[in-house]
């Protein structure tokens, strides 16, 4: 299956990859090449579990509110993708003052993301630290559930130390450190002890075109929409209840056919510009 013309929408994505991991950083960053985030965050099932992440942080009506209101992702998915992802990787792989300056950047982005969400009446802001962990709770809680199903896998030591290592991350947008889950079972209590949880029409609008983005050929639509399905079937109960979507049938859900659908998928974004080349720097770094 060749799925590389398919992938042009994804050349922004490898774009922001290539420049976010630079080849002379001045330093190891915020987590070090011997971190379990570098490990965690170079994993092949990470486009499920940022589809996953954006389901869950889509169910809080504030976070939603925001990003209907206040982005043009409607018009540019893909572009939108590149962004949020080129700040997850500068944050991981780059060096201390790319990865403060790029926190900075959004801390100043998100003074100006505020407004009344129509569906509750209540007001919100961007940089309130309860809705900025939210979403740092839905992303880091989402990229645990996935390693472990269709990754390299995390055991329970290795997935508390994941999510204490990534306490930082909150921290740098504006979320006190104190208030940061540091465990899985934490960050498990946390997700369902937020009451202001419910779907709205924002949200089932902006996962209808994560689920089917536009500008996909037929080929690599078909892949993204099985995905879209092993997605959904590990969304928590009360999420999938929320948005509507039947249970997935369990054969959609075996760790082995949904790791050969990754594979197809990574190996075609590897067959993208800049791609290969920037994964063997982040390989190099580790292994020195």
């Amino acid at each position: 299956m060749n799925l590389t013309p398919g992938l042009s929408p994804f050349e922004p994505l490898a774009k922001a990859y290539e420049r976010a991991v630079t080849e002379h950083p001045k330093d190891d960053g915020l987590f070090g090449p011997k971190s379990i985030v570098w490990r965690v965050h170079r994993d092949h099932s990470f486009p499920i579990a940022g589809m996953r992440s954006l389901m869950v942080q889509a169910l809080h009506p504030l976070a939603m509110a925001g990003v209907a209101q206040h982005s043009s992702w409607r018009k540019d998915p893909f572009g939108r993708l590149a962004a949020t992802s080129s700040y997850v990787l500068t944050t991981t792989y780059g060096d201390t003052e790319s990865a403060l300056a790029a926190a900075a950047w959004v801390r100043k982005i998100h003074t100006h993301v505020r407004g009344v969400d129509t569906e509750t009446g209540l007001p919100y802001a961007a940089e309130d630290p309860a809705l900025l962990l939210w979403v740092h709770a839905a992303m880091v809680e989402s990229i645990v559930t996935m390693v472990r199903r269709y990754g390299r896998g995390l055991d329970g030591g290795e997935a508390d130390r994941y999510v204490a290592e990534m306490v930082p991350f909150a921290e740098i947008v504006g979320v006190p450190a104190s208030d940061v889950p540091s465990t899985v079972s934490a960050l498990s209590d946390y997700i369902e002890s937020v009451e202001l949880r419910r779907i709205t029409p924002a949200a089932r609008d902006a996962i209808a075109v994560v689920l089917d983005p536009p500008d996909l050929d037929p080929g690599f639509r078909e892949l993204w929409h099985e995905l879209g399905q092993v997605t959904i079937g590990t969304l928590p109960e009360w999420a999938r209840e929320m948005y509507g979507f039947p249970a997935t049938a369990p054969e959609l859900l075996e760790r082995e056919p949904v790791r050969q659908l990754l594979g197809v998928l990574d190996l075609a974004f590897e067959s993208l510009p800049g791609v290969l080349e920037t994964r063997r720097r982040i390989e190099l770094r580790m292994r020195a």
